[in-house]
This record gives structure tokens, C-alpha cells and sequence, in this order.
């Protein structure tokens, strides 16, 4: 069973066995100022303590295909210091990205051909960095992104998804998990 403390509770939330089905609501986002000119804390997302030594991975299967729905994992410590990533489709293409927020965001993607495949993504917390990969069913992991995230501090992590721009998208979480950090940065 996927559990935690939602920020932002969202319309529906339901167990289908061990997976957890959550629909966004419209207008829901998580971003700070930078290019748009606004600041959103709207996202919805489960939260769970991550310690300041620690990892999480969470599951989805990435099947949604309206401009910026999205969904993956976000590491919180609070409404201007947080990093999300995963999977969103944005213009006309599923992109795997990160976006890390100090205050302000900032935003990297890539395309990927994973429409309707169960994609994991996993932050790694470590020191004064959190590392971001992502894999699609069982390839190899990629390393996505590292970011810095203040050390030592309590934060939160979770499961996340936002639809911007429409009503109606459910995200099926597959699986959620905690557990150490990576011991490297590179394999």
C-alpha cells in the first residue's frame, strides 16, 4: 500500500490493489516564477520524512497525452526549495525531466519514447545533493540530474502529478519505496 501525507489533496484517490490511482485537478502544478511570471504550490503529491542519508523510488506508468500533464517524484523542503521529476508530455512529446527550485525554478528535459510503459524515478539524497534517475521498466538506469538540496535539514518525498492545462487525468502509482542512498555518482 503506497501511504503518506498528501500536500494538496487531490479529487480522487484510490487503492486498485497494491497501485494507487490519483486524478489532478485542473490547474494543478508545482513551479516558481521564472519565464511564466507565477508562482504554483498545487501539485499534488503523498509525502513521506526523508532523512538527510536517504533514497526513494517511485513507479508510474506513463500513459497521458495532454500538454503538461505529468507525474514522478518530488523531494519537498518547502514551498521555495524543492526539486520534481518525471515524465511530462509537453509539445506533442513525452519528456523526462527535472525541475529544481531554490526560490526560483528552473527546468531540464529530454525526449523519451515511454508512452503507456511503468517508468521509475529515484532521488537519491546524499551530503548537500540529490541525485536524480529514471528508467523505464527494467532498462538501465540514466542519471538525470544532480542537484544541490541544503544537508541535514528534515524534508519530505513523494509521489506527485499535476494537470496545468485539463481535467481528468489519472496516474496509476505502481510503487513507492525508501530505502539508502546510491554509494556513487557514477556506476
Amino acid at each position: 500500500m503506497i501511504s503518506g501525507e498528501w500536500l494538496n489533496r487531490p479529487p480522487a484517490s484510490t487503492q486498485d490493489g497494491p497501485a494507487l490511482l490519483v486524478t489532478a485537478e485542473k490547474g494543478s502544478d508545482f513551479w516558481r516564477t521564472t519565464a511564466y511570471g507565477y508562482d504554483r504550490d498545487s501539485g499534488h503529491a503523498l509525502l513521506s520524512p526523508l532523512g538527510p542519508e536517504a533514497a526513494i523510488e517511485v513507479s508510474f506508468v506513463a500513459d497521458y497525452d495532454q500538454q503538461f500533464d505529468q507525474a514522478g517524484v518530488l523531494v519537498r523542503l518547502d514551498e521555495e526549495t524543492w526539486i520534481k521529476a518525471g515524465v511530462e508530455y509537453c509539445d506533442g512529446v513525452l519528456q523526462l525531466g527535472a525541475v529544481v527550485t531554490h526560490k526560483v525554478s528552473d527546468w531540464s528535459s529530454a525526449p523519451v519514447p515511454w508512452t503507456g510503459r511503468e517508468v521509475t524515478l529515484r532521488a537519491s539524497r546524499s551530503g548537500d545533493a540529490v541525485t536524480i534517475r529514471a528508467r523505464a521498466g527494467s532498462d538501465p538506469w540514466r542519471m538525470i540530474r544532480l542537484a544541490p538540496f541544503p544537508p541535514g535539514v528534515p524534508a519530505t518525498a513523494g509521489p506527485y502529478c499535476c494537470a496545468p492545462e485539463r481535467d481528468g487525468l489519472t496516474v496509476r502509482f505502481t510503487r513507492v519505496s525508501m530505502g539508502p542512498p546510491d554509494e556513487t555518482l557514477h556506476s
